[in-house]
């Protein structure tokens, strides 16, 4: 059994973004990376599968600079075996993060590619999609629940719940395929000392990314606008009248 889990290291949700002199990119200065929320769902999937079946190899594969391996680590002691970084320098769009994805694992006899459904910094949701379509490959998407039929191999069937709008679809499809992982579809463990300690010692190998050209401009970047400070109509049930007046004439929302 082998699986392939495509990460992303994204700025910790708690960062106060800034854009950076250019207006076309967030400012990398001070910007702490944490492993992509979603991805971890499919991380803990990969290792859950691979616990159950007492055997098998679960890779990390991501596109980025460098500077990407030390959060790579942390995919590394939470249990992966080893991670593979595709080298690439700015910023990519959708198309070429899948593009150099998908030749990386291409042919390397992955049973399945697990991502997740999107990452939290251009919550784009395209990645998965691509690399399945590239590669020929079934995709489910969204996935909220997963089921195998036998060990992770070709040929096995896979059962799963996607959670679309106003319900719950149930999908099935054959292995190998990709498949992008939601929020509920487990519950990300924490690396522990021993797994920190032997992420260390793991192997990232690092090669260019064979990311082609983009298909997507950045053309700028801007922060909304500032909120307005609030206001005080006035106190108790004599407020309401003036606060009706400010919602119908002002505001216009009334």
């Amino acid at each position: 059994m082998k699986i392939a889990v495509c990460l992303k290291p994204v700025p910790a949700t708690d960062t106060r973004v800034k854009i950076d002199a250019a207006g076309k990119r967030l400012d990398p200065a001070g910007v702490s990376m944490v492993i992509n929320p979603y991805d971890e769902f499919a991380l803990e999937e990969a290792l859950k599968l691979k616990e159950a079946a007492g055997s098998g190899e679960v890779v990390l594969v991501t596109v980025g600079p460098p500077s990407f391996a030390a959060t790579i680590r942390n995919g590394l002691a939470m249990g992966a075996d080893s991670a593979v970084l595709l080298g690439a320098e700015g910023e990519l769009d959708s198309l070429q993060v899948a593009r150099a994805l998908a030749a990386e694992l291409k042919d390397k006899g992955y049973d399945l590619i697990l991502c997740g459904k999107q990452a939290v910094d251009d919550d784009a949701s395209q990645v998965a999609p691509m690399i399945a379509e590239l590669l020929g490959l079934p995709c489910a998407t969204v996935v909220a629940q997963l089921t195998i039929e036998g060990a992770v191999a070709p040929g096995a069937t896979a059962h799963a719940h996607r959670e679309i709008e106003g319900g719950i679809e149930e999908v099935s499809f054959t292995l190998p395929a990709v498949v992008a992982a939601q929020k509920g579809l487990n519950e990300p463990r924490y690396p522990s000392l021993k797994g920190i300690m032997a992420a260390k010692k793991k192997t990232v190998e690092e090669r260019p990314a064979q990311a082609g050209e983009p298909a997507l401009e950045v053309i700028g970047l801007t922060l909304p606008p500032a909120r307005s400070s609030g206001r005080i109509v006035g106190e108790g049930v004599g407020a309401v009248e003036e606060l009706v007046r400010v919602l119908r004439e002002e505001a216009k929302v009334i």
